[in-house]
């Protein structure tokens, strides 16, 4: 063969592997991306997070981005304004925004979890704590109106305590500064949610002494939205992302708490990975999790009593017009 000629194969195959390499390191390039924005980044969400580690999302046909909105309020400002293609956050902001009277309001398709995902944390050990002894406390509980403070205002209401007159339960602290705040010293208590709480014990600044999310029961405490306009012209993408939450939720339940807290790790590189963990143990234990994804009417009623026991809805929400099932009864399909 001559050089011109070795020089032409050698130049074939080395274009050959180039192609190679660069299509297996682009394969996201036929993905969709979305922007996926959490109202705060907790090992409460663990199935999300397994869905993201374990490539559930890219079986799908999408990219997730990810972020932190810090927040309901502002997730469902990006949401609505088109910053976030889906928000994640407690169904309670969809209904503020449903009763606004807007075109263009959030529907909730998915539901994560059904219990309260927070922790009672004092500055001190209390094996033997009782709800009742907020009597006379103060309590950091986050922004008002928000699911976790009106859980906390619905538990401590329901032990028969009143607020303000008994308990100064705090909403003047944003929910992603309370940790800082309480570790500077203000209020008695305060409501946070993992990994963040366990991390304030671990420190010797606090010290878990109740579940929030076991005291007040079923809830559907944070789900999955999109505008129904997004939805309507995009029912193949939430498809698809609710079939990958789902397979996010099974494969949760079927693997050991060590294999969950091991897919998770990447997600929470600060947290030791015996206390993740404990975690995950944690929240599988009290039943933290939905199965189905399927939000039903008699839970959203239930939240819809809580905001009125908290004082922050005037007029109640259809249940048929913020929440669609279908996406979550054809991923159950899939599955089955």
């Amino acid at each position: 063969m001559s050089k011109f000629f070795k020089s032409i194969t050698v130049f074939l195959v080395l274009l050959i592997v180039l192609g190679t390499v660069l299509t297996g390191c682009g394969p996201k390039s036929n993905l969709k991306k979305i922007r996926l924005m959490e109202v705060t980044h907790s090992l409460f969400y663990t199935p999300q997070y397994v869905a993201l580690t374990q490539g559930f999302f890219e079986e799908e046909g999408l990219e997730i981005e990810l972020i932190n909105g810090k927040g309901a309020d502002k997730v469902m400002t990006s949401l609505i304004s088109g910053e976030a293609e889906i928000g994640f956050m407690g169904p309670e902001a969809s209904i503020y925004i449903y009763n606004e009277g807007r075109d263009n309001y959030a529907v909730n398709f998915a539901q994560l979890t059904q219990r309260d995902g927070s922790f009672l944390v004092a500055r001190k050990q209390d094996d033997d704590f009782k709800w009742e002894d907020l009597k006379g406390a103060e309590v950091l509980g986050g922004r008002k109106g928000g699911m976790p403070e009106m859980t906390l205002e619905y538990v401590i209401k329901n032990h028969g305590l009143k607020i303000p007159e008994d308990v100064n339960v705090r909403t003047d602290v944003q929910f992603d500064v309370l940790a800082g705040a309480f570790v500077a010293g203000e209020g008695d208590y305060v409501a946070l949610f993992e990994p963040v709480a366990t991390q304030l014990e671990h420190e010797g600044k606090g010290a878990i002494v109740a579940s929030i999310g076991e005291a007040a029961g079923y809830i559907p405490y944070t789900a999955y939205c999109a505008t129904n306009e997004y939805i309507e012209k995009n029912p193949e993408i939430i498809q698809g992302f609710t079939n990958a939450i789902l397979k996010g939720m099974v494969w949760v339940q079927e693997h050991s708490t060590e294999e969950v807290a091991i897919a998770v790790q990447d997600q929470f590189p600060d947290v030791e990975i015996k206390v993740l963990e404990s975690l995950v143990d944690r929240y599988k234990s009290q039943d933290s999790w939905k199965p189905d994804l399927i939000i039903t009417e008699e839970g959203l009623n239930h939240l819809m009593d809580i905001m009125e026991l908290a004082g922050e809805l005037d007029k109640r929400a259809d249940y048929e017009k913020i929440v669609t099932t279908k996406f979550a009864v054809e991923a159950m399909k899939n599955i089955e």
